[in-house]
């Protein structure tokens, strides 16, 4: 349903792993590797200013409060974004006839799509690992919405807890211009980084425990990203994240 099935064939899978084995990081970019009719879908409901809530995380701890913030040193801040608050569940198994709720529920249907068995079996056939939800606590906390304004930041850091395998990263931002700002940034290796742009649709998928892994994401500028929607511009940079571990 969510997937564009000409990007999954095997001659692909052959092509991403080949691609793997050579890159550093150990990184791979997909574009379109989701249908598109079906995240118009979702970046619709992106839109809606009410299902956002910022999100502060510094080097010492996550989740910080705004007092604790306030009391950090710029040096010490490693995230600042908005996080996309989902739909009670109940509003998932029971849509109302609210177009809006309808279109929360297809957002949210979509991460579940994402912890499914079926893309973490498409992710295990690409880096050749085992991944599984049996051992995480909290499978839905590791798969959401982000969103960065130009005052918010996501700093240089790792992913590299134990036992993760994959992450995931996937691009929502349609008509995106080089001077948006908003690249994705891995230090790379030898001096040599390596940016990808947040082109709608893209898919950045890495081993956050290989060499050259850390990354950072460039500023947003005030015009960045665009809703889709009667060409107005939004001032923010959507991408989903995800996490991926092993048994």
């Amino acid at each position: 349903m969510w997937l564009n099935q000409q990007q999954i064939t095997d001659d692909a899978i052959r092509a991403y792993r080949k691609f793997l084995r050579s890159a550093a990081p150990s990184y791979l970019v997909i574009d379109d590797l989701f249908r598109s009719d079906k995240l118009d879908e979702v970046t619709q409901v992106l839109q809606l200013e009410q299902q956002w809530q910022t999100q502060k995380h510094s080097y010492a701890a996550l989740y910080v409060s705004d007092s604790t913030w306030q009391k950090t040193p710029q040096a010490k801040r490693f995230v600042q974004r908005d996080l996309w608050l989902r739909p009670d569940a109940a509003n998932i198994t029971n849509a109302s006839g609210n177009s809006a709720d309808a279109l929360s529920n297809s957002a949210a249907e979509f991460l579940t799509f994402l912890r499914s068995e079926e893309f973490m079996l498409l992710l295990s056939r690409i880096f050749r690992v085992t991944l599984t939800d049996k051992n995480v606590a909290k499978p839905e906390v590791n798969t959401n919405y982000f969103r960065l304004g130009p005052k918010d930041f996501v700093n240089q850091h790792a992913d590299d807890s134990p036992g993760r395998e994959v992450c995931m990263l996937l691009y929502l931002n349609k008509n995106w211009q080089p001077h948006m700002g908003g690249e994705l940034v891995f230090m790379g290796q030898n001096n040599q980084p390596v940016v990808i742009p947040p082109l709608y649709n893209r898919c950045v998928l890495f081993d956050p425990s290989s060499e050259g892994a850390e990354h950072w994401v460039k500023a947003v500028t005030t015009d960045a990203g665009n809703n889709g929607s009667g060409g107005d511009t939004s001032p923010y940079r959507y991408n989903i994240t995800s996490w991926y571990w092993s048994e």
